[in-house]
């Protein structure tokens, strides 16, 4: 049986002010620093260990994998990070207070924006604050505008297929560290989730998802660690 783990990153700062964050660089807060370290916790005291590890470029996501890593002794693991399993990103809603762009769009647009399969954010207005072409990490990266949920699982299974399937059909135990819709993405492949109900899923911070797959990768078993 092959096991991979996912974990979404801990609460970040704009997950606590209720904003769209998106790429935009914010970091954990108190409370999701100590997710992510209950969350290594609970991997070491369930016996459960990695070969390797990936990760977003995105510093909620790496600093989760770390703390974790850390509360499990297992830091020295090899990480590798890529853009391709960032958060999806929100566009010209990156920054805004959900709140107060239900109250000027509409609860009905922006649900549309947030849970649409295929229909992304509007785009960013020019010279928006959150314009990330001068970000020395996204140097000859194709930044998108904008992402719907499709457009987001566009750029995750390329990679997945790439860079951790091979892995995973060595044997090897893999944990990947990133966001809740970098996350569904694998999810709705691993499962075999509709492009309607996937939507709907969401994925708690901090908490450990396992996967037990046969050698074709396919799902034999889906749990959440806390609750074995």
């Amino acid at each position: 049986m092959v096991q991979l783990v996912l974990i979404r990153h801990g609460q970040s700062a704009w997950n606590l002010e209720n904003r769209f964050t998106g790429w935009w660089d914010v970091d954990l807060t108190e409370q999701g620093v100590r997710e992510a370290i209950a969350a290594g916790e609970l991997m070491r005291v369930r016996g459960v260990d990695f070969d390797l590890t990936f990760t977003s470029f995105q510093t909620r996501a790496i600093k989760t994998l770390n703390l974790a890593l850390e509360a499990m002794g297992r830091l020295w693991l090899p990480t590798e990070k890529s853009w391709k399993l960032n958060e999806r990103h929100y566009g010209g809603l990156t920054g805004l207070d959900k709140d107060e762009t239900r109250a000027l769009h509409g609860e009905d647009q922006v649900k549309i924006w947030r849970r649409s399969f295929d229909i992304p954010p509007p785009l960013p207005e020019e010279g928006s604050p959150w314009d990330l072409a001068k970000d020395e990490r996204y140097k000859g990266v194709p930044i998108p505008q904008t992402e719907s949920l499709k457009d987001t699982i566009a750029r995750v299974l390329p990679y997945w297929e790439e860079r951790i399937v091979p892995e995973l059909k060595a044997g090897k135990r893999v944990l990947i560290s990133a966001h809740g819709n970098s996350l569904r993405a694998l999810v709705k492949h691993l499962s075999g989730i509709s492009d309607a109900d996937i939507t709907g899923l969401e994925i708690p911070t901090g908490q450990p998802i396992v996967y037990e797959l046969d050698d074709d990768l396919r799902e034999v078993e889906r749990y959440y660690l806390k609750d074995r």
